[in-house]
């Protein structure tokens, strides 16, 4: 069965709306571990713009699953994850002024990403690429040293008519020669509660990252009824493709 990992960084974004202390994604990984969740991915970005560094180490010694650290390929944020020590870091693509992820890690262009994921790996930390849905990108990640990739499932899930069935291919085909490299496959972006069924039925998929889908369905079921709607699906979906 697939794992969920839920992110909360949309709880945090709600919280720094104003400023305040609530709502607390602290609390909320709980909730979403309470509800059956396989893991935590928060996003610790260079502004500061949703979870902060005081969410992170907190989540560090509550969470009882693991914790996926999203983050740019910067000194300052390999410090923080050989401090913080996730099970898994995915380094992401920033812009500051984007409004969420925008594209996959150009990995075939930048240099000194062998390095940085060797130093990641000497403090005992697994290594994710957030990529595209082209073979390039997943055959310079292999040869980058990442033990897996997490495919961008952004474009697909924004898509409708012929181009859903042509993204859906690109991202079927991407997981399936990641696995032939024998690198774990995540995915992740835009998926929400209808188009997961399709891409939940990708056997090699191990593990689906979403939030935003899950944060807003809170709103009106709650935190805990969300989570378990969403891991339902992926079991009822799982291995029909």
């Amino acid at each position: 069965m697939g794992r969920l990992s839920v992110n909360v960084d949309h709880v945090a974004t709600m919280r720094e709306a104003r400023k305040g202390r609530e709502p607390d994604p602290v609390t909320a990984v709980q909730i979403v571990e309470l509800a059956g969740a396989d893991g935590i991915t928060v996003h610790l970005r260079e502004d500061r713009r949703h979870i902060q560094d005081r969410d992170l180490f907190l989540m560090k010694d509550i969470v009882k699953t693991r914790i996926n650290m999203e983050m740019a390929a910067t000194q300052e944020m390999l410090e923080i994850a050989l401090n913080v020590k996730p099970a898994m870091s995915t380094l992401v693509p920033e812009k500051r002024k984007e409004l969420t992820t925008e594209g996959g890690l150009d990995v075939k262009s930048k240099s000194g990403l062998k390095e940085y994921i060797a130093m990641l790996h000497q403090g005992g930390i697994r290594v994710s690429l957030f990529i595209d849905p082209e073979p390039a990108q997943v055959r310079a990640a292999r040869k980058a040293g990442a033990d897996m990739v997490e495919i961008h499932t952004g474009i697909f899930s924004e898509s409708s008519g012929e181009k859903e069935k042509v993204e859906f291919r690109k991202i079927y085909d991407a997981v399936r020669l990641a696995s032939k490299l024998h690198l774990g496959v995540n995915a992740g972006h835009g998926l929400n509660y209808s188009n997961i069924k399709r891409i939940a039925q990708i056997e090699e998929i191990e593990e689906f990252s979403i939030g935003h889908s899950i944060v807003s369905r809170s709103i009106y079921v709650g935190l805990e009824r969300a989570v378990k709607e969403m891991i339902e699906l992926i079991r009822v979906y799982r291995g029909r493709y």
